[in-house]
């Protein structure tokens, strides 16, 4: 049907309002140089990531943190109660096991290395074939094939001989040192063993050193490559000055341990040739290390080896030593 004449000016107001009506139901756009218009805010704010605190570093180890009444303790224990220890005797396992706990007391992870020992004589008397142990203590920082240290002291002795400097001195030194690393920061990782069965069950190498020789053996080709030194700790509690000695010269690591005393303040007495303790277990192997100790005494490898034969001052110069080294 057509419109009327009086129809078209409906049509034509409905034809104005219809693109105004189409406008009010889109977005406005803004006007220049209004801001942009935005969602409410929401009712849950944001709070910016806190980042924990680190705590500050540990402080690096000293000569000064040595507590020698912690050495001093061990060899009266060893010496004084256990006595004797072979290295397959019921003695000996009681002296680890107290050692691992003395490790385990001062903060250090520790495992126990089980090894064979053959029968043979040992100085004076026959003694038994069994099994001996090396007790191996960490601080869970050793990273394989990166660098780091091991100081060791053999635990065992000859049939009657009590050891308090052969070599409850070593292990004395070796739980002060423990002592004073914990919560101490050193250059580099170090690793602390107390070796069985090294003393000598027959004559040469062969039958000697079975701890160490047992620990070397188990270590990798990155293991190895990555020891930057080893330190035998060897009947240290007799004398006024320390030796140091090693297989043979030129001894980096000597010069490294005798610049520590000079550090440290201790008198030493440099040697080589020095092949009868368990640093030769590494050193023959390629491997450095050094012995500490192995001063002449009236009572080596007998019976009147007691407490009273070691000097305090000896065993505390010796543990400064080994700080500085491993500082």
């Amino acid at each position: 049907m057509r419109a009327t004449r009086a129809s078209r000016p409906r049509l034509l107001v409905l034809a104005l309002a219809l693109p105004a009506l189409l406008v009010g139901c889109t977005a406005e756009p803004s006007a220049p140089g209004s801001p942009t218009a935005t969602a409410p805010p929401s009712s849950v704010t944001s709070t910016p990531a806190v980042v924990p605190e680190q705590p500050p570093p540990a402080p690096r180890v000293s000569p000064e943190d040595v507590r020698v009444r912690t050495a001093t303790a061990a060899v009266r224990h060893l010496a004084g109660e256990i006595g004797p220890r072979p290295g397959t005797s019921p003695a000996y396992f009681r002296a680890a096991a107290w050692v691992e706990r003395r490790f385990t007391d001062l903060g250090w992870e520790v495992e126990r290395q089980r090894f064979p020992t053959p029968a043979g004589f040992s100085w004076v008397a026959p003694v038994p074939a069994g099994p001996s142990v090396n007790v191996i203590a960490t601080r869970g920082d050793v990273r394989p094939g990166r660098p780091w240290l091991a100081v060791g002291a053999h635990l065992d002795t000859v049939p009657r001989a009590p050891g308090a400097e052969d070599n409850a001195s070593g292990v004395g030194v070796l739980l002060a040192v423990a002592e004073a690393l914990a919560g101490r920061r050193t250059r580099l990782p170090v690793v602390l063993v107390a070796f069985g069965s090294e003393e000598p069950r027959g004559t040469g190498d062969a039958h000697h050193h079975y701890g160490s020789r047992a620990y070397v053996a188990s270590l990798t080709a990155a293991e190895r490559r990555s020891l930057r030194g080893m330190v035998s700790l060897d009947r240290v509690g007799v004398g006024a000055a320390v030796p140091v000695g090693s297989p043979d010269l030129p001894s980096p690591l000597r010069d490294e341990v005798l610049a520590a005393a000079r550090r440290a303040g201790v008198p030493v007495l440099p040697e080589t040739g020095q092949v009868s303790s368990d640093h030769w277990s590494f050193a023959r192997e390629g491997m450095p290390g050094v012995r500490l100790g192995s001063t002449p005494y009236a009572a080596y490898h007998d019976a009147s080896d007691l407490p009273a034969v070691v000097d305090p001052a000896q065993l505390e110069r010796t543990a400064r030593v080994v700080l500085a080294w491993v500082r």
